[in-house]
C-alpha cells in the first residue's frame, strides 16, 4: 500500500476516504450525509488524523454522542430539544468520520462494524424512552404517574425490532451460505405485485426512517411538546414493523439467488 501523507489535504481525504462505493450507496448512506455532512466531514477527519485516536476510538465518540441524545430530552423546555437536535447532527457527522479515518489508515475491522451497530442501537432506543420520561415530567413526577414512559418503552422495543430485522436478514443469509446483499436500488423491494408498488411509495414518504436519531429529533422539534406525539409515533412504528416484516419475506433477500 502506498504510504499516505501525514498531513493530507481535504482533496486527498475525499479521494481515499470517500470512494463512490461509500457515497454511492443507495440505502446505507444517510440522506443528510448526501446533503451536506460528507462535505463537512473531511475537515473533522483531517483533525482526527493528526491525533493518535484510532478509527474505533472515533466510533466510541459517536457512541457517547448518540447515547447522550435521549438524556438531553430530559432537560425541560426548548433547551433540551435543541441540544438533542444538535447532538443527533453531531453523531451523524462523527459517524461519517470514523469510516473515513478507517479507510485512510486502512484499519477497517469487524470490531468497528460492531461498535457502529452498537452506537445506533443505543441512540435510537434511548430516544423514545427519554421522550416518554420527558412527557411524564420525570423526575419531578413518578414514572408510574403517566402512561407515556410505558409508551416510550414499547416504542423503543419496536425500534430495536426494526433494526434487528435488517441485521437478521444478513445473519440468515450468512448462515445459509449466501453472498452479502448488494447495496443497490430495488434490493429491499417485494419481488412483484401490489406489495412492490406499495413499498415503492415509501421511497417518497419514508415513514420507516422516522426512528433514526436525526429524523426522530426533528419529529420531537416539530411535535414533541404535544403529549399525543408519542402515541402517534407508536402507531406509526407498529405499522412500519408489520410492513417491514412483510417486505422482507416477500423480497428476494431470503431467496437462494
Amino acid at each position: 500500500m502506498t504510504e499516505r501523507p501525514a498531513r493530507p489535504t481535504i482533496a486527498q481525504i475525499r479521494e481515499i476516504s470517500q470512494p463512490v462505493s461509500v457515497t454511492g450507496r443507495s440505502t446505507s448512506e444517510h440522506w443528510i450525509a448526501d446533503l451536506y455532512q460528507r462535505r463537512l466531514s473531511p475537515y473533522l477527519t483531517r483533525i482526527l488524523l493528526k491525533t493518535s485516536i484510532s478509527a474505533n476510538g472515533v466510533t466510541w465518540l459517536m457512541i457517547i454522542t448518540g447515547a447522550s441524545i435521549g438524556p438531553a430530552l430530559l432537560i425541560q423546555g426548548w433547551v433540551g430539544i435543541a441540544l438533542a437536535l444538535f447532538l443527533s447532527q453531531l453523531q451523524m457527522l462523527i459517524d461519517c468520520c470514523d469510516g473515513e479515518v478507517a479507510r485512510w489508515r486502512n484499519t477497517k475491522s469487524p470490531m468497528g462494524i460492531f461498535l457502529d451497530k452498537l452506537g445506533h442501537y443505543l441512540a435510537e432506543c434511548l430516544l423514545p424512552l427519554c421522550l416518554g420520561l420527558r412527557l411524564a415530567n420525570w423526575p419531578d413526577q413518578s414514572v408510574t404517574s403517566s402512561i407515556y414512559p410505558y409508551f416510550g418503552a414499547l416504542l423503543a422495543i419496536l425500534v430495536i425490532i426494526n433494526k434487528g430485522l435488517n441485521d437478521a436478514v444478513h445473519v440468515a443469509r450468512a448462515f445459509s451460505g449466501l453472498n452479502k446483499i448488494q447495496d443497490k436500488k430495488g434490493a429491499n423491494l417485494p419481488v412483484q405485485g401490489l406489495l412492490r408498488t406499495i413499498r415503492k411509495a415509501f421511497n417518497y414518504l419514508p415513514a420507516q426512517r422516522m426512528f433514526h436519531s436525526v429524523e426522530f429529533t426533528i419529529y420531537v422539534v416539530l411535535f414533541g411538546s404535544f403529549s399525543a406525539s408519542l402515541t402517534v409515533a407508536l402507531g406509526i412504528a407498529t405499522f412500519v414493523t408489520l410492513g417491514h416484516i412483510t417486505a422482507i419475506v416477500t423480497s428476494s433477500k431470503l431467496r437462494n439467488n
